[in-house]
């Protein structure tokens, strides 16, 4: 039996076995004992987490994939649902897990975010992506593709770029590249209002041509006295840091307001 790619699902199979195992090789297994693949197919990646001897689960929502894997691999277990609506924190039983695959592409910067929501509880990720989407993860202030993706998932995570893969090793073969990246939960957790936090990142992304100052306007509003010199620059000037004590400095300004008021 072998599983035929699904279009509507994004899926591009992984068929060489040297990058299937220099994949599962960036994983620290540091913080977790428990790996959950994403999209496994026809378990490229997973026969290699299974060779580790660990607690190993996959997440599959094409019911062909879930027979195959039934098949090939009795003892494993497998969640046949989609990972987006996966209640990780009850699945896990708030255990720490990591979280590895070939990620689809139309859903993978969904995948991202959900990571980012669950990061509680998901101490390292690793995987593969369309190679554009894993650049703009691990961008740099100043750079063209640095985000709403960038800043959000770098103000939790430490973001590596690994390797390129070429988009000949897949079947069927992506018309892009692909990147492996590995993220790897910061120790020190953020000392912010992070709900601001997140308002004032996708805010400034949203009008990244403007200047924080014009960009913020529904945030600080346009009579106030709230200033600082960050708010001359453009989104994609600032670090995370810029970003975070843009956000502290805001939060404390609210607060003040308030009580003045």
């Amino acid at each position: 039996m072998s599983v035929r790619p699904k279009k509507y699902l994004g899926q591009h199979f992984l068929k060489d076995e040297n990058t299937a195992r220099k994949i599962t090789e960036t994983l620290s297994w540091s913080g977790y004992d428990a790996v959950l693949e994403i999209g496994p197919g026809m378990g490229v990646l997973t026969k290699y987490l299974i060779d580790e001897g660990k607690d190993i689960s996959v997440v599959e929502i094409d019911s062909e994939s879930v027979e195959y894997l039934k098949e090939n691999y009795p003892k494993l277990k497998i969640y046949e649902q989609d990972f987006l609506k996966m209640d990780i924190e009850k699945t896990f039983e708030g255990k720490p897990i990591c979280i590895l695959g070939n990620f689809p592409y139309n859903i993978s910067s969904q995948i991202v975010f959900k990571i980012i929501e669950d990061r509680k509880f998901i101490p390292e990720m690793a995987g593969m992506f369309q190679k554009e989407v894993a650049e703009r993860i691990c961008a740099k202030e100043g750079s063209k593709i640095y985000g709403i993706l960038s800043v959000l998932t770098q103000a939790y995570y430490k973001a590596e770029y690994l390797f390129t893969v070429s988009e000949n090793v897949f079947n069927p073969p992506p018309k892009v590249k692909s990147g492996v990246i590995r993220l790897q939960r910061h120790t020190e957790k953020m000392k912010t209002d992070e709900e601001l936090f997140f308002q004032i990142v996708k805010t400034g992304f949203n009008q990244r041509r403007k200047t924080l100052r014009n960009a913020l306007k529904s945030l600080i509003g346009t009579k106030t006295d709230f200033d600082d010199n960050l708010l001359n620059l453009r989104a994609e000037q600032l670090s995370v840091n810029q970003f975070i004590e843009l956000t502290t400095k805001l939060a404390e300004w609210k607060k003040s307001s308030t009580k003045n008021s």
